[in-house]
C-alpha cells in the first residue's frame, strides 16, 4: 500500500509546561501527515476540492498509543501508510519515531466525501485512479 515519510521539528508552541508535546498536537501532526500522504500520491486537497468537486476525506475514527514523549527541539520522523481500502473508506497508520524509537502510533479511518444536491455531506466511492494509487507501493 502507498506510504510516505516526513520530518517534523517539535516547536515551542507544541509543548505543555512540562516541555513535552501536548497530546492533541500529535493529532494535528497526523492530520497534516495524511495531507502529505495524498500530496505524495499526486492529489492535493485543492485538486480534490476544485477538480473533483469532492470535500475530501473526513475522519470517522482515530486511536493512538503513546510510548515515549517528544520535547521541544526534537526532530521526529512520521511514517504514514494506507492500511486498507474499502469502497468509500480507508485506513491509515501513522508511526512517529523520535531518535529511532517508536514514540506514538495512530490509526485513522477516513471516508471519501462529497456534498449531495441538498448540500449534505455524504460518503461516496473513492475515485478509481485514487484507489489504484492507494493500493500501489509509494
Amino acid at each position: 500500500m502507498f506510504n510516505n515519510e516526513r520530518q517534523v521539528q517539535i516547536e515551542w508552541g507544541d509543548c505543555d509546561p512540562a516541555d513535552i508535546v501536548f497530546y492533541p498536537r500529535y493529532f494535528a501532526f497526523f492530520d497534516a501527515s495524511t495531507g502529505a500522504l495524498f500530496e505524495a500520491m499526486g492529489y492535493t486537497l485543492r485538486h480534490i476540492r476544485d477538480e473533483l468537486k469532492d470535500v475530501g476525506f473526513p475522519m470517522v475514527d482515530t486511536r493512538s498509543q503513546f510510548f515515549k514523549p517528544s520535547k521541544f527541539g526534537d526532530k521526529v520522523i512520521i511514517k504514514s501508510e494506507i492500511t486498507d481500502v474499502g469502497r468509500a473508506s480507508f485506513g491509515i497508520r501513522h508511526q512517529l519515531f523520535n531518535g529511532g524509537h517508536l514514540a506514538v502510533e495512530c490509526t485513522e479511518k477516513r471516508v471519501w466525501a462529497c456534498h449531495n444536491a441538498e448540500g449534505v455531506l455524504k460518503a461516496k466511492p473513492i475515485p478509481d485512479d485514487i484507489r489504484a494509487k492507494m493500493l500501489s507501493h509509494g
